[in-house]
């Protein structure tokens, strides 16, 4: 399953778009930008993405490509995990 990654327009400060062209280099990755995900009071606060849904937000753009590989990490392990407990 491709994770999805979203990012709201008005939080695309340079750091936050060098992460997304960063993540949109990668294939196995959906990258959308929307023009507001409603999380207006984080938008000004601090970098964040949508991981699958799950609001992702760290205090730097390096700091939030890392959270978001993290989160994208975790997810795979589930799955993997999921995969592993029907396969028994």
């Amino acid at each position: 399953m491709r994770p999805l990654i979203e990012f709201c327009v008005n939080n695309l400060t340079p750091e936050v778009v060098r992460v997304k062209e960063e993540l949109e280099q990668d294939p196995d990755i959906d990258v959308v930008e929307y023009s507001c995900l409603g999380n207006c009071s984080e938008c000004y606060v601090r970098p964040y993405a949508l991981v699958d849904g799950d609001f992702i937000a760290a205090d730097s753009g390096p700091k939030l490509l890392e959270a978001i590989r993290e989160a994208i990490d975790e997810q795979e392990d589930m799955w993997e995990e999921l995969d592993r407990l029907l396969d028994d």
